[in-house]
């Protein structure tokens, strides 16, 4: 009996070593990744990696509860080092990096995990040096860029670019003081706004790059333009200018000055407002039908270059206060439209576009 019970204490004791060395073996098992989770390693906490020396790279680590947030939050950090945040127009921009402008910045191939997103330009050359995941979900990851890569790299985006603004800003007094030159040098301040961004990063990483002209420098310029190219509105059918001035503040809107003389360009309106007589309508109600069509034209030219038409029908007790309703209607037609088709034009005018 007792050999029999020593046995099985022999057995127990056994069963409970093997069980507590198989926990124990689980316990310190690393998680996907090889890195125990246990262990965390200091570049997590200061971004100081045996393997990408400072004086080399420029590093920035980053958390997140997944290893694409890590590696997003790792992308910002860096960002944040350089130090510049362009708000530039994003229409204006996505042409930009679209290639407008006869330039596809990013048509080169900088390397293999590059991020050519939107707003992200100064990101171009950056790499994913190193990742750490604590099995409990926390993930770390290591964003680096080579000092003499990017030196490189943004040295010839900005090359390329002061190469963009030299022919878009190139142009003849008559070629300047035209719509096409107002949206040259609106281009322009856009392409110097990316260039400062690339500067940032040839600042930190220590090459700077100085002499470069901003992009209000430009937008200055566009705006020169604008009020020196007055624009004439010729209405026929307006009631006490209503029309007239509605357009004239859908281009003053824009930066542009109307009146004036030698205009280069004329916008010619012409209103028709009549009483349409409807068989069967409703008793005690007048009518009031306009139709408008407009062109902006260049004198230079004589081309017609936007056209705008608008067509209402309101009703009213008499026909005055029908006409007058239909004359709202219109102006805010108007005033809701016209300074957008304005734009879109000017933006199609954008060279490459």
């Amino acid at each position: 009996m007792f050999r029999t019970k020593s046995l099985s204490v022999l057995l127990v004791v056994k069963a409970s070593l093997c069980f507590a060395l198989a926990f124990a073996s689980c316990a310190t098992a690393p998680p996907p990744g090889g890195v125990p989770m246990a262990v965390r390693p200091d570049w997590t906490n200061d971004g100081m990696h045996e393997g990408f020396n400072r004086q080399v790279y420029l590093t920035a680590v980053g958390h997140g509860n997944s290893r694409q947030a890590a590696e997003m939050d790792a992308f910002r950090q860096l960002v944040t080092i350089f130090g510049v945040d362009v708000q530039a127009d994003t229409r204006l921009a996505e042409a930009y990096r679209s290639g407008a402008g006869g330039v596809g910045t990013h048509s080169i191939d900088f390397g293999s995990e590059i991020i050519l997103g939107a707003g992200m330009d100064n990101l171009i050359g950056v790499e994913i040096g190193d990742r750490w995941d604590n099995g409990r979900g926390t993930f770390s990851a290591l964003a680096v860029l080579n000092r003499a890569r990017a030196t490189q790299i943004y040295s010839d985006m900005i090359r390329a670019n002061q190469e963009l603004i030299a022919n878009l800003t190139t142009l003849t007094p008559m070629e300047r003081n035209s719509f096409s030159g107002f949206s040259r040098y609106q281009f322009a301040a856009v392409v110097a706004d990316m260039n400062a961004s690339y500067a940032a990063v040839l600042a930190a990483v220590g090459s700077p790059m100085q002499g470069l002209r901003t992009g209000d420098d430009f937008r200055r310029e566009a705006q020169a333009i604008a009020t020196a190219i007055p624009i004439g509105i010729n209405v026929t059918g307006d009631r006490a200018g209503r029309i007239q001035g509605s357009f004239a503040g859908a281009m003053t809107g824009l930066g542009f000055r109307t009146g004036g003389v030698n205009q280069r360009y004329i916008l010619q309106v012409n209103v028709i407002v009549t009483e349409p007589q409807f068989a069967g309508g409703q008793r005690n109600i007048v009518w009031a039908q306009m139709e408008l069509s407009a062109s902006l034209v260049d004198t230079a030219t004589g081309a017609a270059l936007l056209p705008f038409y608008f067509s209402g029908r309101e009703g009213h007790t008499n026909f005055e206060r029908a006409e007058n309703v239909v004359f709202n209607a219109a102006q805010r037609q108007i005033e809701a439209e016209f300074g957008n088709l304005l734009e879109d034009f000017l933006f199609q005018l954008i060279p490459g576009r």
